[in-house]
């Protein structure tokens, strides 16, 4: 067999990733991360255990008509035969024959007492088992990857039956021996010196399967590649049981960007974060910001001296060019901010601050006052634009004038709280005056805001609340405490992010919410 063909980049995530605690995935979720996956350019989508649950067997089936794979290949997960009964006779083994996948990973007992204690068998019985199963898959014509599962600890504890396992399962046909770290206890020297034993004394193509239980499960990988290993699994996002598995694109990034190893079809690493962010979609589980390369801070600056430096240079304080793996720089403007910081941040949203040191030195100190007073304009963009526009141009965007606001709530014996906001406001030279109702008085406020403005501006009836996240500032006083909202409106194309502040929840609200309209009409009216 040859052990220096292309390098192996495995996903896992359909299968190992979606044991991760609160990840449910249908069929349907299954196959669409598939076609992203296959869009980043692994070459190999672990789709579940056939004949193991009825979910699995079902995107296996459906995976052969509906999956147009350009890149990957599919492998089904699955068990070697039971203890004294023929591979060709155990319907396990029969159901990953049966499902289509060119691809079936076996996992194996690489670990003595487990072998004694969990599957209840003898040592013999168990390479019997691994041999038997591995030599029927490859007769029926499936290529065979094993997974010797716990065999860092099983190694330690009885280093030559955990090297025959390895023997065993590659003499009888098997293309592949991924190492498991499946407690995920190893750190990288030990990783890095059982990899290189195993490949100098048994000569097997090793690939590497780590978790994350000590943090280590990235660097873990790269030891086990430096170690020899061609083979790397891993799943997207870092997904896992407890804290997870080896994260596959910060894997293949630093593979690919930093050791120079070319493991992806050329090209399709940028593709990282786009498909990253649409896999945490599926999944609905937030992107994580700071996971690396394709967190949304993973190119991010706040502090002044930073964006000094990135103004001259941006590698000055980044480790790459954030488009390698499709991602931004951003600056955050906050009261870490410099001039630099605002003449960056104003050159992204697309002006240009660099003639005018007054003008600089004006937005940076009401930026600071603001955030004294509690405002935060690190995730509220759309809010920061408007008060850059005031101070560019002289005003803010003015499209309605508000008169006055006001709402109440009115809680029934043995019935729902119902809130009623009235919204009086001048738009288009017309006068209005709007109730509006709701499940609560924030919602009420926006149902009557929008419903008098879309009078005057009908392309208001797009907008949308789709996220709102209330934060108490000063928690010393109390309920008399000050209030932060920042509120994410969209007009189901894209979406911004607003902020209010005030002495409560719904004045601080109602600030963020005219904002958030505010801009929505400005961007509108601009296209």
């Amino acid at each position: 067999m040859d052990l220096h063909g292309a390098f192996h980049v495995y996903d896992t995530t359909l299968r190992d990733g979606a044991q991760q605690e609160g990840l449910n995935l249908t069929v349907a979720d299954k196959l669409a991360i598939a076609r992203q996956l296959d869009g980043l350019g692994v070459g190999y989508i672990e789709g579940g255990w056939p004949g193991a649950n009825p979910k699995d067997t079902e995107f296996f089936r459906r995976a052969t008509q509906e999956l147009d794979l350009r890149h990957a290949r599919l492998a089904a997960f699955g068990a070697t035969r039971r203890a004294g009964v023929k591979a060709a006779d155990d319907p396990l083994v029969a159901a990953l024959r049966d499902s289509g996948a060119p691809v079936v990973t076996l996992v194996a007992k690489s670990h003595d007492r487990h072998v004694e204690l969990a599957l209840r068998t003898t040592l013999e019985e168990n390479l019997a088992m691994i041999r038997d199963t591995v030599a029927h898959l490859r007769a029926e014509g499936q290529e065979v990857f094993l997974d010797a599962e716990h065999f860092f600890n099983g190694y330690r504890d009885n280093r030559d039956y955990a090297l025959e396992v390895l023997r065993t399962a590659y003499d009888a046909g098997a293309a592949v021996i991924a190492l498991c770290d499946t407690n995920g206890g190893m750190l990288p020297s030990w990783v890095a010196d059982t990899v290189h034993d195993v490949v100098e004394s048994t000569g097997v193509r090793v690939g590497i399967h780590a978790h994350n239980d000590t943090g280590c499960a990235i660097a873990n990988s790269l030891a086990a590649v430096d170690a020899g290993a061609t083979h790397v699994q891993g799943c997207l996002n870092g997904y896992g049981e407890r804290t997870g598995n080896a994260d596959l694109v910060a894997v293949v990034a630093n593979l690919e960007l930093k050791l120079d190893r070319q493991v992806l079809p050329q090209g399709l690493l940028g593709e990282a974060t786009r498909i990253a962010h649409a896999v945490a979609e599926v999944t609905n589980f937030p992107p994580a910001s700071r996971q690396p390369y394709v967190g949304s801070s993973a190119f991010t600056h706040k502090a002044g001296l930073h964006a000094s430096a990135i103004k001259v240079d941006p590698n000055l304080y980044q480790h790459m060019d954030p488009a390698g793996v499709g991602n931004d720089m951003r600056l955050l403007v906050s009261d870490m901010a410099g001039r630099a910081s605002i003449e960056l941040k104003g050159r992204e949203l697309g002006f240009d601050l660099s003639g005018d040191r007054e003008l600089v030195t004006r937005i940076t100190d009401r930026v600071k006052v603001l955030e004294n007073r509690g405002f935060t304009f690190e995730a509220a963009d759309a809010s920061f634009e408007l008060l850059l526009i005031e101070e560019v141009e002289g005003q803010r965007p003015t499209y309605f004038e508000v008169e006055s606001w006001r709402v109440i709530t009115e809680t029934m014996p043995h019935g729902d709280a119902l809130s009623e906001a009235t919204v009086k406001l001048r738009a288009g030279g017309v006068r209005y005056v709007v109730t509006g109702e709701g499940n609560g008085p924030v919602n009420a406020l926006d149902q009557a805001l929008r419903a008098a403005i879309e009078q005057a501006y009908p392309e208001v009836a797009k907008f949308e609340l789709i996220d709102y996240k209330v934060r108490i500032l000063d928690q010393g006083h109390g309920t008399d405490a000050i209030t932060r909202v920042l509120i994410e409106t969209s007009d189901g194309e894209t979406s911004w992010l607003t902020v209010g502040v005030g002495a409560n929840v719904i004045e601080a609200s109602w600030g963020a919410l005219v904002d958030g309209v505010t801009f929505g009409l400005r961007r509108h009216h601009q296209s």
